[in-house]
């Protein structure tokens, strides 16, 4: 297995692209754009840039990772001879679909489908597909050059064979791979996106501040990023929508987004992506200054 086709050039995409380039595997990374492909190359350029400064590769192996990585705007032609497709797009159920439908006509009979999705059933994806047993998950966390973890989802007809084989494929990208079966928000973002929900609603009811939530949390149980900091880094927009697919999956209550964060998102402020979430990043200082919003609700 050596020539790997990401689906999306954004942030977990080009992420996942440097991943595999980085190790010595040929990436096609596919986009809908050139301006969007270019977008994730200089990310991952400067990703590298930062890994030189740390001295953990040098100039000529930036070089040789970058000339690993070929850009497409056609699907059909940057995944037809590829041994594992990886799909990173936007967390959208009917987008998952249409792309899982397409890449199961254009790529070969033994190519192995992967999804990063984070929250959306592989079960789901695959029977779109005529090779469900050949369509598994592989959740990589934020950032991917830097986190070990990746969930490996089986879904209800992957193979064995399959598993073992995408099990194996990430220990060689150094990860720590951890098998966990087809149900809504998979492990991580079963516990994680409700304890994030838990914290909006602690602000929403104003038991305590931002910078306060996340303190406590922080130094109380030893996290190294606060709820409500993770959540601007994970993308507001993304809590919502693996909120909604837990909430619509279990048909519990207890998974009902808050309805603070529903109305952050509706009004655009996103997070880091967008400038504004429970902080302000507009500024682009590293400090931590909790957005004028909640600033004037504190006052």
């Amino acid at each position: 297995m050596q020539h790997i086709s990401i689906i999306g050039s954004g942030t977990m995409g080009n992420g996942i692209a440097h991943t595999f380039a980085q190790f010595g595997y040929n990436v096609n990374l596919v986009d809908v754009s050139e301006d969007a492909i270019k977008l994730g190359l200089n990310t991952i350029s400067k990703n590298l840039d930062r890994q030189i400064t740390k001295g953990s590769i040098t100039e000529d192996e930036k070089s040789n990772i970058l000339n690993r990585i070929k850009p497409f705007t056609d699907l059909k032609s940057g995944v037809e001879n590829a041994d594992l497709v990886i799909e990173a797009a936007t967390e959208n159920t009917d987008l998952k679909l249409k792309i899982f439908q397409d890449i199961d006509k254009f790529c070969q009979p033994e190519t192995i489908l992967a999804s990063n999705t984070s929250s959306i059933s592989i079960t789901k994806i695959a029977s779109v597909t005529n090779r469900a047993n050949q369509v598994i998950g592989m959740h990589f966390m934020n950032p991917v050059p830097v986190m070990k973890l990746v969930e490996i989802i089986r879904g209800y007809a992957t193979a064995d064979e399959v598993t073992k084989t995408i099990m194996e494929l990430s220990a060689k990208l150094n990860k720590v791979p951890v098998e966990v079966n087809d149900y809504p928000g998979f492990v991580a973002n079963r516990i994680l996106m409700p304890m994030i929900n838990e914290a909006v609603y602690t602000l929403y009811e104003g038991v305590a501040g931002v910078s306060e939530i996340d303190t406590v949390m922080k130094l109380g149980m030893a996290h190294p990023m606060g709820p409500l900091q993770l959540a601007d880094f994970i993308g507001l927009d993304v809590c919502l929508a693996i909120l909604k697919v837990l909430q619509e999956g279990f048909g519990n209550p207890k998974y009902a987004p808050c309805p603070l964060l529903v109305n952050m998102v509706t009004a655009g402020h996103k997070g880091i992506k967008s400038g504004s979430g429970f902080y302000d990043y507009s500024n682009g200082s590293k400090d931590l200054v909790v957005s004028k919003k909640f600033s004037l609700l504190r006052n």
